[in-house]
């Protein structure tokens, strides 16, 4: 075996390490950015493709969390003014006002109140944000959530309790119909 063969080994293992321990912490970041999973995941490839490719550069002034952390929040903001991302929404939301099952009004009106829907959540502290964005928009698990996370499953229960709380305040009972009395 070459010395080359033997030190991209070498670092591949230690890649594979990184991604380990930093994979889903970058995917929950980019997420909070591009608010779109498959998005998020490709975002943190893309991370760590060009920290595989630019390891030397990584100088230590920082944590490597912090330094994954720039990288992954410099590629969501690339992703964010791309024209493809543009172009990409405006498709989806011209798709859903064109949609055969609803006029134009009923389309912009629901549109509407999930826009509002989706911004009173994203205006929830971090901790509670987050358990929402994962329970009811990714569709995961309490059980799920508390090993994304690192924190007990009655921890997720109580955020989302919480969380519900503060958006009874701000969001129409009938935006989420049956949210309140939901049990967890």
């Amino acid at each position: 075996m070459s010395r080359d063969f033997a030190e991209k080994r070498l670092n591949e293992e230690q890649l594979k390490q990184v991604m380990n321990l930093y994979g889903e912490y970058l995917i929950r970041l980019a997420f909070l950015y591009v608010k779109d999973w498959a998005v998020a995941e490709d975002i943190v490839q893309e991370v760590f493709i060009a920290y595989y490719r630019k390891s030397s550069q990584f100088e230590e002034r920082s944590s490597l969390k912090t330094y994954l952390s720039k990288i992954a929040i410099n590629k969501c903001h690339d992703h964010l003014r791309s024209w493809k991302n543009k172009r990409s929404y405006l498709t989806e939301a011209m798709g859903q006002l064109v949609s055969r099952a609803q006029t134009p009004e009923e389309a912009f009106d629901q549109h509407s109140a999930q826009a509002v829907l989706m911004r009173n959540v994203l205006e929830l502290p971090i901790k509670y944000r987050e358990v929402v964005l994962l329970y009811y928009y990714q569709e995961f698990t309490t059980k799920e959530i508390s090993r994304l996370l690192s924190c007990s499953e009655n921890t997720v229960k109580t955020r989302l309790r919480r969380a519900k709380v503060l958006l009874k305040d701000k969001i129409d009972s009938e935006e989420w119909e049956g949210l309140l009395d939901e049990q967890i």
